[in-house]
């Protein structure tokens, strides 16, 4: 597998890219090749004061191919210019990558919360699959907040096409995974539909009980975003898995409401599956 892993060369993306617990993770489930990637906002020059991308660049970038070459990653950087979302998608498209790896927030060495922005952007329109790798906030030294990224998964579902897509992403991140929570939320704009949710459920958690997965299964009733993360405080998983909608006519990904909230709130990681890419 190969993947992106985007950096604004932040003391947050650094936690990340340091730690030896998420590089295995990534390695358990596949991941052989990264591409390292910076974008500098295109609102942001060289001959600004104390702007020394340069340098900056070259000490960042080499840094973090020495750490992933020796955890035996294959390794490419890419340093480009424009919308970061942007960019970033198009390397993944140009490159044919199998996810993004994007740190939820940090302050950049441009002064500029780049980082965060960009995974809310990259949440609406990556085409890939995403992870959203939790750092601590308001620290000076960050870290990465659940390190085993994929050990205990809350996997949530409304049981539609999106959900499924997400669901199989199982068949490669079981590798890493010990625990996964199932949740289906009724919502009471529902309509009733005649299946059993926690039938349907079950027959989930068996598929993850043929991998030596432990599976928890839970149907709960309400708002869905607040009781998904409800779940999400309860069980502590160290990756809430879920689905994202479809293309536009515009051309635009619209992500439901419910994943976009658990991209802004959770507190752990989110890994996010995007529809396939069309023509």
């Amino acid at each position: 597998m190969r993947a992106i892993y985007a950096t604004d060369l932040s003391a947050a993306s650094e936690a990340a890219i340091q730690n030896e617990t998420c590089l295995e993770c990534l390695g358990r489930i596949g991941v052989d090749t990264i591409h390292l990637v910076t974008v500098i906002p295109s609102n942001v020059h060289a001959g600004m004061p104390g702007m020394n991308f340069s340098k900056r660049r070259e000490q960042g970038l080499t840094r973090y191919q020495n750490v992933m070459a020796d955890a035996g990653f294959d390794t490419e950087t890419h340093v480009v210019r424009g919308t970061p979302h942007r960019r970033i998608n198009g390397i993944a498209e140009a490159e044919k990558v199998d996810m993004t790896i994007i740190g939820s927030r940090g302050q950049s060495p441009l002064d500029n919360r780049v980082i965060g922005s960009t995974a809310r952007n990259l949440a609406r329109t990556t085409v890939v699959p995403l992870l959203v790798n939790r750092i601590e906030r308001s620290t000076d030294e960050p870290d990465v907040l659940r390190e085993h990224l994929f050990q205990r998964v809350l996997y949530a579902t409304d049981f539609s096409e999106n959900a499924t897509r997400a669901f199989n992403a199982f068949q490669y991140l079981r590798h890493a995974t010990q625990e996964a929570t199932l949740v289906h939320v009724e919502s009471p704009k529902d309509a009733t539909s005649g299946e059993d949710p926690s039938e349907q459920l079950e027959s989930l958690a068996d598929t993850l009980a043929q991998w030596d997965i432990e599976t928890n299964v839970a149907v709960r009733r309400g708002d869905p975003a607040e009781e998904i993360l409800d779940v999400e405080a309860a069980v502590m998983p160290t990756t809430t898995l879920v689905g994202s909608r479809g293309q536009s006519r515009m051309r635009r990904l619209l992500l439901g409401s419910v994943s976009e909230d658990i991209i802004a709130q959770a507190n752990g990681n989110v890994f996010l599956v995007p529809p396939p890419r069309t023509a």
